[in-house]
């Protein structure tokens, strides 16, 4: 079903659109030393947002069990930078562009896809797109972990 989603995202839904958006800002980005953190983290969105279904962004100390650089402070710095000069911005785009997609009810899985990308655009730095079965097992083991916690 993710398959047939995408391909009817990309071929008439034009959600490929996105996705080009996402090239153009890592490509921007790239060309300062200082966005290259940035960079990265458009171009995880950009194949986010050329693929959404059947994907999910976690972070990546939810994935790995370790902290890193993009998930410590550093990262934090990193994307309240991104949220105030573009992150808020592209969530607007995501929120209008998923409103004009809820008007039918053939568009409902499309405005699913932009609220997410919505979401993923606030805070992209530290996370990665992984597909949903491993999201599920990242999230059971952080459940774990928690309650391995709570027993101690």
């Amino acid at each position: 079903m993710a398959l047939l989603l995408n391909i009817l995202w990309n071929v008439p839904g034009l959600g490929f659109i996105p996705a080009l958006m996402w090239l153009l800002a890592a490509a921007i980005m790239a060309v300062t030393v200082i966005g290259l953190p940035w960079a990265r983290a458009c171009l995880m969105m950009a194949g986010y947002s050329f693929l959404p279904f059947g994907q999910r962004l976690v972070s990546r100390q939810d994935l790995t069990g370790v902290p890193s650089l993009g998930t410590g402070p550093l990262g934090f710095i990193a994307n309240a930078l991104w949220f105030v000069l573009a992150g808020i911005w592209l969530c607007i785009t995501h929120l209008v562009a998923a409103a004009g997609c809820a008007v039918t009810i053939i568009g409902l899985p499309f405005a699913w896809a932009h609220l997410k990308l919505a979401a993923a655009s606030l805070f992209p730095v530290g996370k990665r797109v992984v597909p949903n079965d491993v999201a599920d097992a990242a999230e059971v083991g952080r459940g774990r972990d928690a309650w391995a916690r709570m027993r101690h």
